[in-house]
């Protein structure tokens, strides 16, 4: 598995239990790499992630909001939501990498730790929101 999936992955599940647990935040970093055993260069790819979502997270969510129609933030599986939110993330404030890297990386994700349908979802959702970007979809932005 490469540097940046081995990241995303584990920023997924991060995100996850931060979701879930409201008790968890950023100052559980440490455990959770300790027991993750990310190399040195996916932890900082997956903590440029983590943090990025998580300071960015209420307009984050209003975009997937304003791009579900007729589906509430709340009723997506916690899973697909932080994998949308890591992958809108990254099509916002990641100019090095193409958008269409990462829907590929988003629905890869989901289908490994959601549902075949997931991907499908993740899809659909990204691509919109990918469409609506002043930026080119296959290049990284200068």
């Amino acid at each position: 598995m490469g540097v940046r999936r081995e990241g995303r992955e584990a920023a997924v599940q991060f995100l996850y239990q931060t979701d879930i647990n409201h008790d968890s935040d950023i100052s559980d970093l440490p455990e959770f790499y300790a027991l993750r055993g990310l190399s040195p260069s996916a932890r900082r790819f997956c903590d440029g992630l983590i943090r990025g979502v998580l300071q960015h997270l209420i307009p984050i969510d209003e975009i997937i909001g304003s791009s579900t129609q007729n589906y509430e933030l709340a009723r997506i599986s916690s899973v697909d939501r932080n994998i949308l939110r890591m992958a809108i993330y990254e099509m916002l404030h990641c100019p090095e990498i193409p958008p269409v890297v990462s829907i590929n990386e988003a629905i890869e994700i989901a289908k490994k730790y959601s549902t075949e349908e997931s991907g499908r979802f993740v899809n659909g959702i990204l691509d919109k929101i990918r469409l609506s970007l002043k930026r080119p979809a296959r290049t990284a932005q200068e």
